[in-house]
């Protein structure tokens, strides 16, 4: 795989189609309407959300968000990583970047909500890895029984 570049990026740009697409299409699954709380793209341009690529050469691979909720509480938003480009640390690489732009913002807690069902199970598996527990619902949401919260204390190291 090229090397990897992760950084900023406008959740319009058209090489994110294909991320879009795929995250869209994992999200719409096997999950109601009334429990997808995935974010469109023009919404992951508002002011307090920081919008991140992860790209392989010109190859756009791995995309996710971070949304400041206040009172030093972000969000991680619409994560998503290509199949084909698993298993070789982008993810990893594309959260620690995260985790960064959450601690750049003043956040002490970084919270996220994904699917309960079987099929998230990689990625809720995924995110304890790397430091989430379970946690209550956050925010403005309300218990679902398709949603799965998580959250990970960033004061540490």
């Amino acid at each position: 795989m090229d090397a990897l570049t992760i950084g900023p990026a406008d959740p319009l740009d058209t090489r994110l189609d294909l991320l879009f697409a795929r995250h869209t299409e994992f999200c719409h699954a096997d999950t109601p309407p009334e429990s997808i709380h995935m974010m469109d793209r023009a919404a992951l341009r508002a002011p307090g959300i920081t919008f991140l690529a992860a790209f392989a050469g010109l190859r756009a691979i791995g995309m996710g968000a971070v949304k400041d909720l206040g009172a030093g509480l972000a969000e991680l938003k619409s994560m998503h990583v290509l199949q084909e480009a698993r298993g070789g640390g982008a993810a990893r690489q594309l959260l620690a970047a995260l985790i960064d732009t959450a601690r750049q913002m003043g956040a002490a807690t970084l919270a996220l909500e994904t699917g309960a069902q079987p099929s998230f199970a990689p990625a809720r598996a995924f995110y304890r890895r790397n430091g989430f527990c379970d946690c209550p619902p956050f925010g403005s949401y309300g218990h679902d029984p398709m949603s799965a919260f998580m959250r990970r204390d960033l004061s540490g190291a």
